[in-house]
């Protein structure tokens, strides 16, 4: 697939003249959209097909986690914070296993239907109760139960044509800070990380089509941000064995900002294994991003591992959705939101 290693954003509901031209440089390899691109999933639906009439290989992108991020609402199912599943797990373990899986194939399907190809999920940070800007995304405090739930997600994705994009690798949850706003700083040992945080990246790997890395800089391993990381992106393709895509977290938040100026930024993220690199909310950052690229032997690169991105077309997302499994889904999700476990119970005993 040929595409370049720049996923850039939009800045409404309407593609410009300027965005058209953008898209169909060949240093660009995909678009993610924000709140700010969507009014309904008809208009969805409409922007994401003339994208792909300008670039059929073009990854179309956007957050779907669910809870607090979830940039898909209107005519869309509330999905409920993947914490929840956690908490369920405690007391009802196969409810929030089989739960996850509905949640990750009601996600997919509804991302599906209107033409994009993955959102970014799941994460996989573990909850220590400390990190406000992960808090309720993560699925459970403990490593394990990680592991199993975000699996059984992933599971339900798949099942309905999109890929798994893992988050914040090597884990963001340990950190207070918030790398949208400052360059958070993890002061454990390497012993520590692999022991609690690096485990459900490397249970998961192998089902993995991209992995995010965490603009946090783990002290006491290498002094770089995981993403501009040579330690951290080489650990994840030789002691993981992650052969799928790495997508940089966006270089417009703060935590990237020590690299320097944007093109500064995209230079050592690329060099240090990123394959794409995201730029998002500011034009002109993006524009500085494309000159590099332009000047560079690597802006149009061939990558075999984007096409495992794209959506998976022989998956029919609108049937099953309008069929007794999507029912069932939007039920599990309401139920989850709710923590109605009556009503759980009920639904997997029809």
């Amino acid at each position: 697939m040929q595409a370049g290693p720049l996923m850039l954003d939009l800045e409404g509901p309407r593609l410009l003249p300027h965005e058209a031209q953008w898209v169909q440089q060949p240093e660009v390899g995909g678009v993610i959209l924000f709140a700010r691109n969507i009014e309904t999933a008809v208009q969805v639906k409409a922007l994401a097909a003339e994208l792909k009439r300008l670039r059929p290989e073009l990854l179309l992108a956007v957050d779907q986690e669910g809870g607090r991020v979830q940039r898909l609402r209107e005519g869309f199912t509330p999905l409920p914070p993947m914490a929840l599943l956690g908490e369920l797990y405690q007391q009802h373990p196969l409810l929030a296993m089989a739960s996850a899986q509905w949640l990750g194939a009601l996600m997919a399907a509804e991302v599906r239907q209107v033409g994009l190809d993955f959102s970014f999920a799941p994460v996989l940070d573990v909850a220590y109760g400390q990190s406000q800007v992960i808090g309720d995304r993560a699925f459970a405090s403990e490593p394990d139960q990680v592991v199993t739930l975000a699996g059984a997600f992933i599971d339900g994705m798949q099942s309905l044509g999109m890929a798994a994009t893992g988050k914040h690798f090597p884990g963001h949850g340990h950190v207070a800070g918030d790398s949208h706003l400052e360059l958070p700083i993890d002061q454990r040992s390497l012993a520590e990380i692999e022991q609690t945080c690096l485990r459900p990246f490397q249970a998961l790997a192998p089902r993995l089509q991209g992995v995010m890395p965490a603009h946090v800089v783990y002290a006491q391993v290498d002094d770089q941000p995981a993403g501009f990381s040579r330690y951290w992106l080489d650990r994840l393709r030789q002691s993981l064995g992650f052969t799928g895509t790495i997508f940089s977290d966006d270089l417009g938040m703060a935590g990237a900002a020590m690299a320097g100026d944007f093109a500064a930024r995209a230079e050592q993220a690329l060099t240090a294994g990123c394959d794409m690199v995201l730029v998002c909310n500011d034009p002109g950052g993006a524009e500085q991003v494309l000159a590099y690229l332009r000047q560079q032997q690597d802006g149009q690169r061939t990558l075999s591992s984007l096409s495992a991105l794209l959506g998976r077309e022989e998956v029919n997302a609108q049937a099953w959705l309008q069929s007794p499994k999507g029912e069932t889904a939007v039920k599990v999700a309401q139920a989850v939101a709710q923590q109605d476990i009556d009503a759980l119970e009920a639904l997997y005993t029809e």
